[in-house]
């Protein structure tokens, strides 16, 4: 049974890659604050990640730089595996 694909190298080094870029996140076009790893960085939500233009539930492929944006890890999280976005991640039409 192979391990996760996201713990390998290629992924690794293309998150390095994606990382080293600086850009803006690619859903709010916000500063991501690229100083915040490790634990610091997977509790905040202005913290790095990689997405996925074409999310891979999508068919979307894990590896190409292609598909490979940065965006913030709430935007990330709040796009879920939608195709689309509108700058800004989508809001509940009313409080629950």
């Amino acid at each position: 049974m192979a391990g996760n694909p996201r713990n390998g190298r290629p992924y690794r080094t293309l998150c390095a890659q994606q990382r080293a870029l600086g850009l803006p996140c690619w859903i709010c076009g916000g500063e991501i604050d690229y100083n915040l790893t490790g634990l610091a960085g997977q509790r905040s939500p202005w913290a790095f990640t990689l997405d996925h233009a074409v999310p891979l539930s999508r068919g979307g492929d894990l590896l190409d730089p292609a598909n490979a944006r940065s965006a913030h890890r709430r935007c990330n999280s709040a796009r879920g595996n939608r195709t689309t976005h509108r700058g800004q991640p989508e809001r509940a039409s009313r409080r629950w």
